[in-house]
């Protein structure tokens, strides 16, 4: 079978994160959903349908007309039960559950049809009602309520066995070992703390956790990942791959290539790719008077409330803050965005501004994409003409 994803409205509810993805490149957990469905499925992505200017990044392979396509909804995470239900589908039917289109078996010459002309139509299957119950992502708070069980459920795709007893390092402390998952190439170094009271942690390939650092699951430290000296990790936070991470960071996705470095807290927030926190910058995630916090939707430039205490920040990739940043309940950044500015700056940042204490300008496109540059090559990444092309649509329509 070949996997293809498609989107609905409620996928917009995820910009700006969504500005340089796709829903379905999303994190949670240990793995993106894309990959979450290629486990499960036992099969690679084939093509999607998302934004024309992402396509040169996130490239769709093309679809064999003389095979299935199955197609899902990218803001929904795969379970046992609606993986054997969705490969139960007959061609041309589709499942649903209140209304949403969940997944769909289309052949592969229609799946090309709807491919070409970027519009999933199903207006010709049949519906098959699902009644069991389902897991997935309408704003941006679930990526942060389901991430503890992400990790969790995206343990049974690595080959680690808990660390037991033998793998012990007498120089650090590891409370139940037996839900604590290490890879072989990873480092500890003395002093540290795992706490697996509540969840399991788990610590990938090549990453580092520096000496002195206190971590408690659920936690995810993905491939290449570092957590620096004496940070302290809290429950449900995932570290993407290749971040650097210190400081104090609670219920908070890193999605990759991002740092934190420094002292400084971050507390239920989601941050993009290419990130960068200046020294003891600190995202507030509770108002002063315990009322729930108001995010402003990327579309509509209106504040609206879902019923949350706790919430942070929303970083789009490659924005950056100075030392000693302060970020409000709520903040919501854009791409390649700057903030220099003392005191708490707007909750509500576009992407490719310059935010100083007196004032705030465009950030000059060749400006910014000399510092992507240059960050990613740090990193051995390249800088594509397609990236930049990229960036430059997201920069005009800003």
């Amino acid at each position: 079978m070949q996997l293809c994803f498609f989107s609905d409205r409620k996928s917009k509810n995820f910009l700006p994160l969504t500005l340089t993805r796709p829903v379905f490149d999303l994190r949670l957990g240990i793995l993106t959903i894309q990959e979450k469905w290629e486990k499960y499925l036992n099969t690679q992505f084939t093509a999607g349908i998302y934004e024309e200017y992402l396509s040169s990044v996130f490239k769709s392979h093309q679809i064999d007309n003389e095979q299935i396509c199955i197609w899902v909804n990218s803001r929904y995470l795969p379970t046992n039960d609606l993986v054997n239900t969705i490969k139960s589908l007959a061609n041309g039917e589709c499942l649903v559950q209140n209304d949403e289109i969940i997944a769909a078996n289309i052949d592969g010459n229609r799946s090309i049809s709807m491919y070409n002309n970027k519009d999933f139509r199903v207006d010709e299957l049949t519906k098959v009602e699902y009644s069991l119950e389902t897991k997935s992502i309408s704003f941006f708070w679930d990526l942060l309520s389901l991430n503890g069980e992400g990790i969790s459920s995206d343990l049974q795709f690595f080959n680690y066995n808990p660390i037991g007893d033998s793998r012990l390092n007498k120089d650090s402390i590891f409370r139940n070992a037996e839900k604590i998952f290490i890879s072989d190439s990873a480092k500890i170094e003395p002093g540290c703390i795992f706490i697996a009271d509540n969840g399991p942690i788990f610590i990938g390939d090549n990453s580092t956790i520096e000496a002195g650092s206190i971590v408690k699951g659920p936690v995810a430290i993905c491939k290449g990942a570092t957590i620096k000296m004496r940070a302290r990790i809290y429950d449900s936070t995932t570290i993407g791959p290749f971040s650097k991470v210190g400081g104090e960071v609670s219920n908070s996705i890193f999605h990759s290539y991002s740092n934190k470095a420094h002292d400084g807290f971050v507390g239920n927030s989601l941050i993009g790719q290419w990130c960068n926190f200046g020294a003891d910058t600190n995202t507030s995630n509770l108002k002063n008077n315990y009322a729930e916090v108001k995010v402003f939707d990327w579309t509509s430039k209106v504040e609206y409330e879902k019923g949350f205490q706790f919430f942070g920040t929303i970083f789009g990739d490659h924005s950056k803050t100075a030392i000693n940043t302060v970020l409000n309940t709520g903040t919501t950044c854009g791409v390649s965005s700057n903030i220099f500015s003392l005191g708490f700056p707007p909750k509500y940042i576009p992407s490719f501004l310059w935010m100083g204490q007196e004032k705030t300008l465009p950030h000059d496109f060749e400006k910014a994409i000399s510092a992507m540059r240059a960050m990613m090559k740090r990193r051995d990444v390249e800088l594509s003409d397609n990236y930049i092309e990229m960036m430059k649509f997201i920069a005009e329509s800003s």
